[in-house]
């Protein structure tokens, strides 16, 4: 709204104006718009949280230490969610569908999160919807946005061509071409693309959900997250940084940078509340809303190998529940004390401050390592 304000329309009149054209500094300022309106807002919402009784109901079987924290207000992924939307309509040229397409995600996945809280409200219990109900409506979504990027392949505003780190000359798409021309067949030839992605998209959902389980470890590794994503999302809408790290450059990811920016400062804001002893909780429509946006930013800038190392411990905490079910299921053993695992730490007498600054550091070296491997090509 900004930039077609003040750069399309005044600019011409107010010379000054045109520094509103450089992508960096939109994204400064969405960055601290967002910042500074989730601080600003997150009082009055935890008052009202307050008000309507909306608190955490904590599992049986968690940390007994975690019994404490019920009560707490949840849901507070709503201020993360308006933190990141209205800077981006505000600062991001809203003429790209890749910035839609994020805000879609973001809102798409923090509804399913909602539905999901709002159970738990109601039954005044920490069960909400059931675990096959929930993935439906994830996948169903993940299938939707695996369907709107053919149909953008078809207007070339899309390569469904992935980058491989380490390898440049190895990028493999999905799509099978020769099943794709035959409309009886095309099906076939679109499913392993609209698999992969949908379950690229799922899995990182619910991975910020599993990892939201400590006052301020999900969106303290969010910061770090959507900080990495911001600086891929500016390389590969950038002519020259694209061309030196040998990205597959689309100038319309740019306007991402924005959404990126605005999603790396209501991160920060919702800390400011979130940090140990936690004064509110994001709840899944927090959780699931932001592992759904960081999975298809990742998705639509061609770097969902590199996802793996941005979220790392996402990833490692989703897997530990994994690896746990199933060998309780397959030998009725457990490998960790107890899942998601940061849980695991808790068991074995660390700190929750120790646990959280730990697994910081460790989403912190990923994320960098992830980085470093742009020019390792």
């Amino acid at each position: 709204m900004l930039y077609y304000l003040l750069y399309e329309q005044l600019q011409p009149y107010i010379s000054p104006l045109r520094v509103f054209r450089y992508t960096t500094f939109r994204t400064a300022f969405a960055s601290l718009t967002a910042l500074f309106l989730c601080i600003a807002l997150g009082p009055w919402l935890i008052n009202k949280l307050r008000q309507f009784q909306i608190g955490q109901y904590i599992r049986e079987e968690g940390p007994k230490s975690h019994q404490k924290k019920a009560g707490t207000p949840t849901m507070g992924g709503v201020l993360i969610i308006i933190s990141i939307v209205i800077p981006t309509l505000l600062w991001a040229d809203l003429r790209y569908p890749y910035v839609w397409i994020a805000i879609a995600a973001l809102l798409g996945y923090g509804w399913i999160g909602f539905l999901d809280d709002y159970a738990k409200v109601t039954r005044q219990r920490n069960l909400g919807l059931t675990a096959r109900r929930k993935l439906a409506y994830q996948f169903t979504m993940g299938f939707a946005f695996a369907a709107s990027l053919l149909v953008m392949r078809l207007y070339g505003d899309y390569s469904t061509a992935m980058n491989i780190p380490f390898v440049k000359q190895f990028t493999p798409s999905l799509l099978f071409e020769s099943l794709m021309r035959n409309p009886w067949t095309y099906a076939l030839g679109v499913a392993p693309f609209c698999i992969f992605v949908a379950l690229v998209v799922v899995f990182s959902s619910n991975a910020v959900n599993l990892t939201d389980g400590l006052d301020g470890l999900a969106i303290g590794l969010m910061v770090i997250a959507a900080g990495a994503l911001t600086a891929l999302t500016y390389a590969g809408g950038h002519a020259q940084l694209a061309e030196y790290l040998q990205l597959a450059r689309n100038p319309h990811t740019s306007e991402l940078t924005v959404f990126c920016g605005s999603m790396t400062g209501a991160s920060v804001g919702f800390l400011w509340y979130n940090a140990h002893p936690a004064e509110i909780f994001m709840g899944d429509v927090g959780a699931l809303g932001l592992g759904g946006a960081m999975a298809v930013i990742a998705v639509l800038i061609k770097q969902e190998v590199l996802l793996v190392f941005i979220g790392g411990v996402f990833v490692l905490e989703a897997l530990s529940v994994i690896l746990q079910v199933g060998s309780f299921k397959l030998r009725g053993k457990r490998i960790f004390k107890m899942a998601p695992l940061h849980h695991h730490f808790e068991a074995l007498g660390w700190a929750e401050s120790k646990i959280i600054a730990r697994f910081w550091i460790a989403g912190l070296v990923m994320a960098l390592f992830a980085l470093s491997t742009l020019k390792l090509r």
